[in-house]
């Protein structure tokens, strides 16, 4: 496994429409490996493969929740001293997923994006949809998904036709989301 750069905007990479796999083989296999520690080296919960510059229809997911069978473990960041929840990993590979069905209720979440680092937006999407995808053997899946991991499907599903969150937005606040991002990396 490798770690890749995360491509960011203005990259055009990231615009274009990625293409369907067509081989469920073990170049497939690292590709979903090295986004995997790709994704966890930048503390994401999913990743599209052009983000590290494939243009594949391959995606990965893990919202890691919160173990309630660990023990909490004791941190000290900034000087003050506090316990958290470890989390679990539960990786999910998308392989080739397309989107069914929609609901009309929406959600409303502030997401982020590892190619649109420290910048955060409210953006509606439908809260459920129904989804079908491959895995890595190539057999197929179906199924009906809510809350984050509808959201995250969604949003991670963008990047695989050349959007980005921010496409979502206004005008007026995509421009403010790419002032401040500017803004940043000056800064730095």
């Amino acid at each position: 496994m490798a770690t890749h750069p995360i491509l960011c905007v203005p990259d055009p990479r990231l615009k274009e429409v990625s293409s369907p796999v067509e081989s469920f083989d073990d170049e497939l296999r690292k590709l979903v490996d090295d986004m995997f520690e790709t994704m966890y080296d930048a503390n994401g919960i999913g990743l599209a493969a052009i983000q590290i510059g494939v243009s594949r229809r391959v995606l990965v997911i893990d919202l890691q929740p919160e173990d309630p069978d660990a023990e909490p473990v004791a941190c000290n960041h900034d000087g003050h001293e506090h316990t958290h929840q470890p989390t679990k990993r539960e990786p999910r590979v998308f392989i080739n997923p397309e989107i069914l069905d929609t609901s009309e209720e929406l959600a409303t979440y502030n997401e982020g994006c590892l190619s649109i680092p420290e910048i955060y937006a409210e953006v509606d999407r439908p809260a459920r949809c129904r989804a079908r995808w491959f895995d890595l053997d190539g057999q197929a899946h179906e199924a009906e998904m809510d809350g984050l991991l509808a959201t995250c499907l969604q949003h991670e599903m963008d990047h695989l036709n050349g959007v980005l969150f921010i496409d979502h937005l206004s005008r007026l606040k995509r421009n403010m989301a790419l002032k401040k991002l500017d803004k940043l990396r000056k800064a730095a």
